[in-house]
């Protein structure tokens, strides 16, 4: 065990050339960054998890009701064991010969099926009551950094350094920052599954990757610029979530309008022209390269990556909210069917079946289906309707 952390902290991988650990020990005149500082993020994290829970029981559902949001979540698809156990067990989204299948075992015409396999899908997911009260709390606290000088000259970041003492409020920015970063990678199980899972997973391990590496070889001048970056426009994203949520329309398109402009601007513009060219450029002149600096300007790549992504879903999002506004309201969390849409649209999934496809006439279907129910077959057939949800 011995050996695979003296490799793991290999100072030739973490430090510049001829800096050592023992150059960054604490001392009478000044405070560096220390490695098992961050092992008091692991319980606060736990402890932010579970009173978010607590807040978002007591506190955010009570004013969501209180708002009239809506708690009830999609409609149930009707109980039927055979595509039940398809669901389950083989396919969420049976393509045109699997419905042809189970067309003729079960009697039901094609579109009926599909509507069961849509209203089961929407029926995991949850209302707009619970989608609202987790927005609610995921707003986290931007750091008062104005006053600190390597924010308008970001060469300041590079001077002196690793040598650079660490400041009581940057130690307790990290240690709230890391905190609330591996809470969200918690509930990423435990909230809503979207569609950009994956993505967001990746860039919550990506954060909380350069939290660390920043605090552990003293980059945290730089590390703090990019983390109130990043902090700066998320919170108008969820408030317009939810004052969406809450049918505030106008609210709802300011706070959208507003996100846009800020995400875009700082994430395309400043990140990339003030962030990286420091990291990359300035450091270079001034530090010169090692191990743990590529990996630290590698993830801050990967960043860039995902803001190019989320930046091309903001633009297709107002667009679209713009070409539906010429018919009707805009609403840009909702027109486009938001990218990172909680319930599926019919429209979309009908469309993507052949018009030739085989259909029974729902007389026979009715004949058939109340048969079925007068000898007991199955059980849960009936000659009921199903409408399409939105």
């Amino acid at each position: 065990m011995a050996g695979i952390l003296a490799w793991f902290w290999n100072e030739r991988f973490w430090l510049p050339h001829n800096v050592t650990w023992a150059d960054l020990k604490n001392t009478d005149e000044a405070t560096f960054p220390q490695a098992e500082d961050l092992y008091l993020a692991c319980p606060l994290a736990f402890c932010i998890f579970m009173i978010r829970l607590v807040f978002e029981r007591f506190i955010a559902r009570p004013c969501a009701m209180g708002l009239k949001i809506q708690a009830n979540g999609p409609q149930k698809a009707q109980p039927n064991a055979i595509l039940e156990k398809v669901f389950t067990a083989i396919t969420k989204h049976p393509d045109e010969k699997r419905l042809e299948g189970l067309s003729k075992q079960l009697d039901w015409d094609v579109r009926t099926i599909q509507r069961w396999f849509r209203q089961r899908r929407n029926q995991e997911k949850p209302s707009t009551l619970l989608q609202m009260s987790q927005y609610v709390n995921k707003s986290n606290t931007l750091l008062n950094c104005l006053q600190t000088p390597w924010l308008w000259n970001t060469k300041e970041c590079w001077y002196n350094y690793p040598y650079q003492p660490l400041t009581v409020d940057i130690h307790y920015y990290y240690i709230l920052e890391l905190s609330f970063y591996l809470s969200v990678l918690f509930s990423r199980f435990t909230d809503i599954k979207r569609k950009d899972f994956l993505i967001m997973f990746l860039h919550h391990v990506a954060t909380i990757s350069l939290i660390v590496f920043s605090y552990v070889n003293n980059m945290a001048r730089v590390g703090t610029l990019v983390m109130c970056l990043h902090d700066a426009a998320d919170i108008l994203i969820e408030a317009a979530k939810m004052a969406n949520y809450a049918k505030c329309q106008m609210l709802c398109n300011l706070l959208f309008a507003m996100f846009a402009i800020l995400f875009i601007s700082f994430r395309l513009g400043v990140y990339p022209i003030w962030i990286l060219n420091t990291t990359l450029f300035e450091s270079w002149e001034i530090v010169g390269p090692y191990p743990s600096w590529w990996v630290f300007n590698l993830l801050l790549l990967l960043l860039q990556l995902l803001h190019s992504f989320w930046s091309y879903l903001i633009v297709k999002t107002a667009c679209r909210a713009i070409s539906k506004g010429k018919v009707g309201r805009w609403n840009p969390l909702h027109v486009s069917k938001d990218d990172r849409s909680d319930i599926e649209s019919s429209s979309d999934e009908d469309e993507s079946f052949p018009s030739n496809q085989k259909h029974h006439t729902s007389s026979t279907n009715g004949t058939n289906k109340n048969g079925a129910n007068k000898n007991g077959t199955n059980g849960y057939l009936t000659g009921a309707s199903y409408p399409d949800e939105h």
